[in-house]
């Protein structure tokens, strides 16, 4: 068993990795079964930090015919859409609610400055995007945080979409009046 630690150490020192930790020694008492040794949990993240050179993680979200590109920082929470403030461009309340979504989910509210552009859609179907966007960019930025957003359902996109109108029809499916006489 210490010659394949020892080949492992080696291997490790080739090609330059950490070499892996020793597993735990349990002690039992006795009559009791021992029990077999837990393998130490890493904390690297899977995924590594995509960032720019201005410090920046960028994004693009989708929700309807909305599209999102988004930029976030370290920051004080500032939320700029389109080179308008963010309360301003997003009136409702229940609008910014979704937009803050992501930041609750991650526990990193106020802490990360977001500029974005949005083009398509309406007001909820761009807000929808943004959330998806700064999502996709907080993952990007922490890859720590992946396990929670994506366990809320963030970085998956909403493909509902507006069905196409057809020929015949008033609208999607809807008929035209029909007439009697």
């Amino acid at each position: 068993m210490s010659d394949n630690r020892q080949s492992l150490a080696d291997l490790a020192a080739l090609t330059g990795a950490p070499a892996p930790a020793p597993a735990p020694v349990v002690d039992t008492l006795p009559g009791e079964e021992p029990q077999a040794p837990v393998a130490p949990v890493s904390t690297m993240p899977l995924r590594e930090q995509i960032i720019d050179k201005q410090g920046r993680a960028y994004a693009t979200g989708r929700r309807k015919d909305a599209v999102a590109r988004v930029w976030i920082k370290p920051g004080s929470g500032k939320i700029t859409v389109n080179g308008r403030d963010g309360e301003i461009y997003f009136a409702r309340p229940t609008l910014r609610l979704v937009i803050a979504q992501a930041f609750e989910v991650a526990d990193r509210v106020g802490s990360y400055d977001v500029v974005a552009t949005v083009k398509g859609g309406g007001l909820s179907g761009q807000a929808g995007a943004l959330k998806h966007g700064i999502s996709q960019a907080l993952t990007k930025y922490e890859p720590v945080l992946r396990a929670p957003v994506k366990a809320a359902g963030f970085l998956t996109r909403d493909s509902r979409t507006v069905e196409r109108k057809k020929y015949g029809r008033a609208k999607a499916r809807r008929s035209f009046q029909f007439s009697k006489r």
